[in-house]
């Protein structure tokens, strides 16, 4: 009666016995990830934008510009001072989408839109939320 020694024991029967723990850790770690991460980059800060009654499905642009409820600029998700924003637009003139909080001052707003009319800007997109949401 011979015993096989202890080592010999514990080992999985064939390959897909050893990787089978790998699978399940990749596939929960795919699972955390999928629910936890972000596919879109994060505003720099809050935005409610106005609501609308006309619609229109916004394109995927080049720019996009914030406008804060305080009145901070952020241009594709950096914080930028109205200086830096005039001076971005000038090198390289395209279509623009401009979101602007629901209590941003409309004098500001106005402001901005005249920085990139002065810019160059030949199309600009104000963004809106569909009304009754």
């Amino acid at each position: 009666m011979s015993r096989l020694p202890a080592r010999n024991r514990a080992r999985p029967r064939n390959d897909d016995d050893r990787i089978m723990p790998l699978i399940n850790v990749v596939f929960l770690l795919l699972i955390f990830f999928m629910l936890a991460g972000r596919l879109t980059a994060a505003d720099p800060f809050e935005i409610a934008p106005p609501e609308s009654a006309s619609g229109g499905d916004p394109a995927a642009e080049e720019m996009l510009i914030l406008v804060a409820a305080d009145g901070r600029l952020a241009l594709d998700g950096a914080m930028v001072s109205e200086a830096e924003l005039a001076e971005r637009l000038g090198r390289e003139p395209r279509r623009v989408r401009l979101k602007a909080d629901a209590d941003a001052e409309a004098v500001r707003v106005v402001q901005v839109m005249e920085v990139l009319r002065d810019a160059g800007v030949g199309n600009l997109y104000l963004l809106t939320v569909p009304a009754g949401r």
